[in-house]
Parts: C-alpha cells; structure tokens; sequence
C-alpha cells in the first residue's frame, strides 16, 4: 500500500478535527484556488467516515473575465472529488469600504443562503497561517489595536452558522504539496499578484523581507501572536459581559454608563467598555482617539462638552456618561 502524501494527511487531520460528533452537515467554500481545493478534497474524505453531509459551494462575483468558467471549473473538480457542488452567482455592489470587503460582504451571505438551504450548522473556510499572519501584519500596520491583532478566529458563530477555519495552522505550502499529490489542478486568482492590494504586497514584499532579514518563523509567530491575543480579547470579553449589566442603564434615545464604575476599572478594561457600548448600541466602531476623548468624561473632567461619534454623541451628565442616538436632539 503506498504511504500517504504528508501534506494530503496533514489536511485531513486538520479537517478531522472540527468534524466533531453532532455536526449534521458543512458547507465548503470553493474558489478553485489551492487552499479551497486542499480542503474540499480533505472534506470530502473525511466527512462520509464521519457521518457527516458535506457540499462545496462556488460564489461567483463576476468580477473577472471568465469568472463563470473559472467557477464552474472548481465546481467539477470538487463533484470528482465526491462533494455535491453549486455555483451561486453575486451582484458585488460597490461601497465605501472597497471592491474586496464588497465582494467579501456578497461571498458572506452567498455561502450563508447555500448552507441554510442545504440544512448545514457550519460553513468552512480556506484561510490558512499565511493568511493569518498577514491579517495580523496589516492590522499592525493600520494601528487598530488588540482585537484586530487577534486576527481570524476558528470558529465564529453568527446567525445560526458556526463559520470555521480549520487550515489557520497549515501553511499555504502544504496546500499546495497536497492538491499536486491528489493531482488537483488549482487555479492562480490573478488578484493575488497584483500589488495593488496591500495583502498582496504584505505576501509577496513585507512577509519574505522580515524571514530574510530577523530569520524564518515569522509567519508562525504572528499566527501564535494571534492566538495568544485572542484568548486576551476572550478574557476581556467575559469581564465586560459579566460587568455592563451593573454598569448601564437606559436613557432618553440611547444608553447611559456609570462614571463611577467605569473609573474603577483599569484603562483596558473602561476603553474596552466604552467601545462595546458605541458597538452594540450605535453600531459603530470608535478609533483609538474617539475612545481616549470618551474616557476623558471619566478621568479628566473639566466640563467639556459633547462628543460626536459614528452614529451617536456622547456626553457626561452628572454621574453618567451618556450616549445618544446621532439626530435626537439632546
């Protein structure tokens, strides 16, 4: 019997691993590129010997010449690795974010439709260490603090879908090795060489300058960066859930804070609060500058007056920290 390819085994375990007992049924996103390729043939052996229904779905953005052919490509090869398989076709519209959070937005509820429809629990994705480590290296870049430094979770339950990543410890390599050991034929997304994209220009300049200059390992230890940022963000989290109940109490068009309370807390903590507060309230996102204005209500009050945020103001009345809906007149 022919030993198995490394690379095919260290994907399989990978895949292994989250095809855990009362999963009924997983969606697989397929690009056709290497990454999504690997992991569709390491589904598609795992997932029967696990009892578990597994179907790979193709989102098509139409933003590139032939992109119809490229998906229906990625669907058949994946049919010939033994996954039922679609192609779903998006409209991108345009926003202020950009074509790639668009696009991503439209992939997002695209596999979201395909895995209601096809009664699946999880939806798993592709991105694997490299991604990882080039998430936390564009969020050092843009200064946007711990929670974007935690990179991509695991796992992130949203709307009744548990979205997975299973390859976040597989280097990009390895998938490589294991769709030429199947004999997968993956295709090159031209996007992914245009140094136009400041990803693109993180993979193919910054990533290989730091190995050679500070040594190899890099990706690695901004992956376990991640990791190690996230069971940090975790803990945070609990705190702020355990706490914002005693520490908020409604007020006309919006939600007030107690000052007290938030002056008890160390400065992580407060900003921390202060943010999941403008978050879940105002669906907003504070930079690090609006959130140290806020705290200054708390710590250095000398009766300034309101502040405006994405969305809502915040004020200090007395005791409390108010935030009010943008608009609202108060």
């Amino acid at each position: 019997m022919p030993s198995l390819d490394p690379a095919v085994a260290e994907l399989r375990r990978a895949v292994r691993a989250v095809l855990v007992e009362g999963t009924d049924a997983v969606v697989v996103g397929l690009s056709g590129g290497a990454d999504s390729l690997a992991l569709a043939a390491a589904v598609a052996f795992e997932a029967p010997r696990a009892g578990v229904a597994a179907a790979a779905v193709v989102v098509d953005h139409g933003l590139q010449a032939a992109s119809a052919e490229v998906a229906t490509r990625a669907a058949e090869q994946a049919r010939g690795l033994g996954l039922a398989a679609e192609v779903v076709r998006v409209d991108v519209a345009p926003g202020a974010a950009g074509p790639e959070a668009a696009a991503r937005s439209a992939r997002r509820a695209a596999l979201r439709d395909a895995a209601r429809r096809r009664g699946a629990s999880a939806v798993l994705l592709a991105h694997t260490l490299d991604d990882q480590a080039e998430t936390v290296l564009l969020g050092l870049a843009r200064g946007s603090g711990a929670t974007s430094l935690a990179g991509m979770a695991p796992l992130l339950a949203d709307d009744g879908i548990t979205w997975v990543r299973p390859l976040l410890a597989v280097r990009r390599a390895t998938t490589r090795a294991a769709c030429a050991a199947a004999g997968l034929a993956p295709w090159d997304d031209p996007h992914n060489a245009d140094p136009a994209f400041s990803r693109v220009r993180v993979r193919r300049t910054v990533l290989p300058v730091l190995e050679a200059e500070l040594g190899p390992g890099i990706a690695e230890a901004l992956a376990r960066t991640a990791e190690q940022l996230r069971e940090d963000a975790d803990a945070f989290a609990a705190m702020i859930d355990e706490t914002i109940e005693d520490i908020v109490e409604p007020a006309e068009a919006g939600i007030a804070v107690s000052v007290a309370a938030l002056a008890a807390n160390p400065p992580a903590l407060r900003h921390r609060i202060i943010r999941h507060v403008v978050a879940s309230e105002f669906s907003a996102s504070l930079t690090r500058t609006q959130t140290l204005e806020i705290a200054r209500l708390v710590t250095d009050w000398s009766g300034q007056g309101p502040i405006d945020l994405p969305g809502c103001r915040a004020r200090r009345v007395g005791r409390l920290i108010e935030f009010t809906a943008s608009g609202s007149g108060i």
